[in-house]
Formats: structure tokens, sequence, C-alpha cells
């Protein structure tokens, strides 16, 4: 192995981690305020869409990521409504708003291109604005959602969360509601937010693989990382730093495996063991880790005010 070969992996860890970044972030907000959000994987998919009907009608990637935004607002508060609201089921909530969101997306996509021919847009470009530091490879030769998920998403949610007055809000209604409410605190709006802002990093996570990966929409594009981002939370112990350093993790592998094909020695094994890789070390880590995990007091706990 090379310097080159050391640092373009290291490119394709960042590349490979943005969308796991911006998910496992926006999971988190949902989870620290009590509410389990397994409409991820949908909501990652409405936006991938949504992001690339409207930059491939309007030709502005920039329009396509604002609609994504909007989706991803719209589906966390349909999560709120189930969930806050009615008081549904977490579990069976988040799963009927991912296969809801899936079907639409699908629908639509046959609604609007139809014929069969895959449509395509000019993806975002490739940025070098810290390529001064002189890191050999394209360590630093990014998409501009990347930067702006480890440069601005990661510090700020941290700093949200553990720093600022709704950060503790957040952490109080999903800890302890009903002291949360006696102290002032309005626990349905406060994880309606929470929902919101979370849905909001979901369906950006999932425009990046339209607008700035692949320029182009198909079925299947999340491929699971939705739970993935729920595993990596976990993983993470409602941490954003934790969290973070699991995804690039994960990515690291993801991106490992596919230079791993081309290596001697390496190419006889079956490229299913190399493509499970990743995902066997999540489980793994996850069972590492998983256990006496302190989850947030009022975790798929429903609150109704007496």
């Amino acid at each position: 192995m090379t310097f080159t070969f050391v640092f373009d992996l290291l490119a394709a860890t960042l590349r490979n981690a943005t969308p796991l970044v911006y998910g496992t972030v926006g999971e988190t907000y949902s989870e620290r305020s009590g509410v389990l959000n397994l409409g991820i994987e949908g909501t990652m998919y409405a936006g991938a869409f949504a992001g690339f009907a409207v930059a491939f009608t309007t030709g502005s990637p920039l329009l396509g990521l604002l609609a994504a935004l909007v989706v991803g607002v719209l589906a966390g508060a349909v999560m709120g409504l189930l969930t806050v609201t009615l008081g549904a089921n977490q579990h069976v909530s988040g799963i009927g708003l991912t296969i809801g969101l899936i079907g639409i997306s699908e629908f639509a996509n046959r609604l609007l291109f139809q014929g069969g021919e895959l449509r395509r847009i000019e993806p975002m470009p490739l940025l070098e604005p810290l390529a001064f530091l002189g890191a050999p490879g394209e360590i630093f030769h990014q998409y501009g959602l990347t930067y702006i998920a480890f440069l601005v998403v990661v510090p700020l949610a941290w700093w949200v969360l553990q720093r600022s007055s709704f950060g503790l809000e957040i952490r109080a209604v999903g800890d302890n509601p009903e002291a949360a409410d006696a102290a002032g605190i309005n626990v349905g709006r406060t994880r309606y937010l929470a929902l919101m802002i979370g849905g909001a990093l979901m369906g950006i996570g999932g425009a990046f693989f339209t607008l700035a990966v692949l320029g182009s929409f198909t079925l299947d594009i999340i491929a699971g990382r939705g739970w993935v981002c729920v595993a990596l939370v976990i993983f993470g112990r409602w941490r954003i730093g934790r969290g973070v350093l699991g995804a690039l993790l994960f990515s690291l592998l993801f991106s490992l495996q596919f230079r791993l094909r081309i290596l001697p020695g390496f190419g006889e094994l079956p490229f299913e063991v190399l493509l499970a890789l990743p995902y066997l070390v999540v489980i793994l880590a996850l069972a590492l880790s998983g256990r006496n995990v302190a989850y947030p007091g009022a975790y798929l706990k429903p609150y109704r005010r007496s």
C-alpha cells in the first residue's frame, strides 16, 4: 500500500460517511427527545427523490437540496403527529412511515419519469477549499455537503445538544418528560422540533446521493443506510462524536472492501464476503458496545399530560 492509496482511501471514506453523518446526527436529535424514528430510511429515500425531481425540473441542485430539506421536515412532522400527538407505537409508526415514503417516492418516480429512461442531472462539483494544507491524494477533494457535514453540522449539533438551552430541553423531555413539563417545558413542541430538525438532516443525507454522487435517482438508492444510522446512534450512545466516529469506521470498511478486491491475495475471496464486511463489523461493534447502555429515560414512551 502506498501513501496515495491511503489518502485516496481516506477521501473515499469521507465521501461515503457524509450521508451517514447527516442521518446519524438527525436520528440523534430524535432519539435524545425520547422518540425512536424508524422512518429514517423512508425519509432519506424521499429526500433523495424529491431533491432529484426538483433539481431535474428546475435545473438547480440548490432548489433540489431545499426540496429534500422540506420533505424531511414534513416527514418529521408526520412522525410527530403519530407518536407525540396520537401516542402511537413508535416502532409501528416509523416502519409504516418508511414504507409509505418509499412507496410514494417510487409511485411519483414512475408518474413523472415514464418510459424507463434513466434521467440525469449535472451533479454538484467536487471542491478543494482546504487543498492548501498540502495533503497528498484527494483527501480534500470533497463535495460541499461533505464539508458542511463535518465542519458545520457536527460541531453545531454537539453544541446545541450539549451546551444550548434548547438542547437541554431536548435531553430533559427525553429523560424525564414529567419533570420537564413541571419545569415549564412544552414536551410536545420540543419533540416535534427535534423530529423536524432530525428529518431535515435525514432528507439532506438522502439527497446527497442524487444531487452529488450519482446525479440520478434509482430504486433502492439508500440501500439500508437509514438502518445503519439507527445502529450508529446506539453505538454512539446518543452522543454526536461517538456516532460520527462510528459512521467513519463503517465508511472506512465500506471503502476498503472495494479496494481490497484488486489487491493480490484478496481477489480470490468471494466478493460477497468483502461486501458484508462493514455490516458485520457494525453488528459486532453494536453487540459489544450495546450492553449496559443507559438509554434516555423516556425512550419509546409516549407522554400524556395528567
